[in-house]
Parts: C-alpha cells; structure tokens; sequence
C-alpha cells in the first residue's frame, strides 16, 4: 500500500513499549519479592494501557510530510472550557480511569495526591509529546489544557473507586491480592488526600494505619 507521506505504523512501536514496560514492572516485582499472578496481571495490564494511550494519542505521526515553508506555529489550546465538547470531556476522563485504579494498585501506600499527581503527569507527558509529534512529524493532535484536566479528573475519578471497592470487604480482599504492596495480615488501607486510612466497613485502624503518610 502507498504510504507518500511516509506515516509511521503503529502497531510496531507500541508492542515494543508494551513488552519493555511489562518486562521492568515484573523485574520489580521480583526484586521486591513480592511476583505472584494476580500482581503480574496487574504489570499485563498496565503495559497494555500505556500502549493504548501512546497509540491513541500520539499518533498518526509522519515522516515525510510536505513541507510549507511557513512557520511552525503550535496548536495550543490554553483556554479552559472554550469550545470544548462535553463528549471529548467524557471520553479523555474515562480513558484515565483505569489509570487512577491501576496506581493505586501499584503503590504501596497510595493517597489521593499522589495518585492525582502521577495522573497529571502522565496527561502533562501526552499533551508535550502531541506539542512535539506537532512540530517534528506532523502530528494531527491539539495540545489541549481541557484534555489535560479532564485526564486528572479520570485518575481522581480512578482512584476514588479503588478507595470505594476497597471498602466493602469482599471485594477490599480480592483487591488485596492485587496491590503491590509487602507484609501479610489484614489488608493496607487506602488513603485520603491527607494521608489518613480509609477502613473498610467493619475494620478497625490501628495507630500505624491511622497516622499520616509522609
């Protein structure tokens, strides 16, 4: 098929990445020892998202793109709410959903800052790498401010969930089975914005549990 612009195919960088990101999160948890099934499908599945997310939000990316000779001038959306369309809000806030659930997941102690924080910078991280596809191959995506805080609304949105199903104990000990986290016994509790446990129903905090993260 006649490929003119010279537009690089998807499929042969994200299963590279894919595999790279999946093969250091399992190192870890070997290093941490703390591999078993349940913890590697988490390592699977974040691998597969970050794929998902290059794939779907840097590219199409061209090498050979004709040139106008005009100045480049970046696509920059800097104003908040303009012109922007609900369906895009609700589509770039789902999409980070399973982010906000899947850090959760991988912290030890996860709190609702830290969790929003790395939301926001994977979304920063998107929306620089849009700026640059833009300038050096051409890309076609906007670098869009609405985009970025619908994504840390997505992950807010993630990780409330994650504190929500953590809280009813079944599913707070399936979950369990899941998080990256070391030591035995009752499960760790998730964490508010100021580092305070959240229990699930039934359970009792201790003084550790209770205390602020630091």
């Amino acid at each position: 098929m006649s490929n003119p612009f010279g537009e690089v195919p998807v499929l042969p960088v994200v299963v590279p990445l894919a595999l790279v990101v999946f093969i250091v999160l399992l190192w870890r948890l070997h290093a941490r020892r703390l591999f078993s099934v349940p913890r590697a499908s988490v390592a699977a599945a974040m691998a597969v998202y970050a794929a998902g997310i290059v794939g779907n939000t840097v590219f199409p990316i061209y090498l050979d793109a004709p040139q106008t000779g005009e100045p480049w001038i970046p696509a920059v959306a800097l104003i908040p709410f303009a012109d922007y369309e609900i369906e895009d809000a609700v589509t770039n806030l789902l999409v980070f959903v399973p982010l906000g659930v899947l850090i959760a997941l991988l912290m030890a102690r996860p709190t609702a800052v830290k969790v929003i924080a790395v939301a926001a910078g994977t979304s920063l991280g998107i929306e620089l790498a849009q700026l640059a596809a833009q300038d050096f191959f051409s890309g076609g995506h906007i670098a869009d401010i609405n985009d970025f805080l619908s994504n840390v609304a997505g992950g807010a949105v993630g990780y409330g969930l994650f504190v929500l199903l953590s809280r009813i104990p079944p599913l707070g000990r399936f979950l369990e089975r899941f998080r990256w986290r070391t030591g035995g016994g009752a499960p760790a509790q998730p964490r508010d914005t100021a580092g305070r446990a959240t229990p699930a129903a039934g359970s009792a905090v201790s003084d550790r549990d209770a205390a602020p993260s630091i």
